[in-house]
């Protein structure tokens, strides 16, 4: 079982920065494909990046592609997403989840959820 726990998450006017933080329990946390999902109120939860196993390949929702970078410390069985230029519309709560291969981190198909973070973007 592992154990996830995001931080970070707080309220930031439009535009700024943010950078959230998931503590894995676990040593396996290198052999997982990780990654974050959000969910705003009363909508489903979507994919936002994903991070291979090593650190190496990436994928991001097109919602933000070129403003969030995923990266990974697997020493410290971390797991970071940096969010900048923030909009309104990423309202949401963060989670963070690892899967077993990449391809199903992307669509979803998640191992283990951490318990979300809130991030309020203000206009």
């Amino acid at each position: 079982q592992v154990q996830l726990v995001e931080s970070g998450g707080g309220l930031v006017q439009a535009g700024g920065s943010l950078r959230l933080s998931c503590a894995a329990s676990e040593r396996t946390f290198s052999t997982y494909t990780m990654a974050w999902f959000r969910q705003a109120a009363g909508k489903e939860r979507e994919f936002v990046a994903a991070i291979s196993r090593g650190g190496t390949v990436t994928d991001y929702s097109d919602s933000v592609k070129g403003r969030f970078t995923i990266s990974r410390d697997n020493a410290k069985n971390t797991l970071y997403l940096q969010m900048n230029s923030l909009k309104s519309e990423d309202t949401a709560v963060y989670y963070c989840a690892a899967a077993p291969i990449f391809r199903a981190a992307v669509s979803g198909r998640i191992d283990y959820w951490g318990q979300g973070t809130q991030v309020t973007v203000s206009s």
